[in-house]
């Protein structure tokens, strides 16, 4: 599925909810469907500077494309990545960088986040887009 289509179909589940709450309710059990990172993983490098609770994001290339896995000690948060996480995992790098990311907007996720969890939804996307600027050297090279 393209990151085109993802994002559509994130924008038609968030529009089945009514309110914030429901809204809500929802991303928590997106992160709590997010498959479990290892342990292993949650070092500070792989901890995305900028948010306010802890993230953690790693990345490897398969096949030509980038598998994330993340997770986070917030709920919140946690749905947040799991959002970030459908979007752009299993993704060529070339396409994470050339994704636009209004879908966040059109779902009203940054309107309806504090500032400090707006900040880390760009570092969060921040991070996702290095990872991939990242593997796309390593390809050209």
């Amino acid at each position: 599925m393209t990151i085109e289509a993802i994002q559509e179909e994130l924008i038609d589940e968030f529009s089945m909810f009514e309110d914030w709450m429901q809204r809500y309710e929802y991303m928590i059990d997106l992160g709590k469907s997010l498959p479990l990172i290892d342990e292993n993983l949650k070092t500070e490098d792989k901890l995305i500077k900028g948010c306010q609770s802890k993230v953690w994001l790693n990345s490897e290339m398969k096949d030509g494309q980038i598998i994330f896995t993340a997770d986070s000690d917030a709920i919140i948060t946690k749905g947040i990545i799991a959002v970030l996480v459908r979007v752009f995992s299993n993704q060529k790098p070339q396409d994470i960088l050339d994704a636009n990311t209004d879908f966040i907007d059109e779902i009203g996720l940054k309107e309806h986040l504090s500032p400090t969890r707006a900040n880390g939804l760009v570092s969060m996307i921040k991070q996702m887009k290095m990872y991939a600027l990242a593997y796309q050297t390593q390809l050209k090279n």
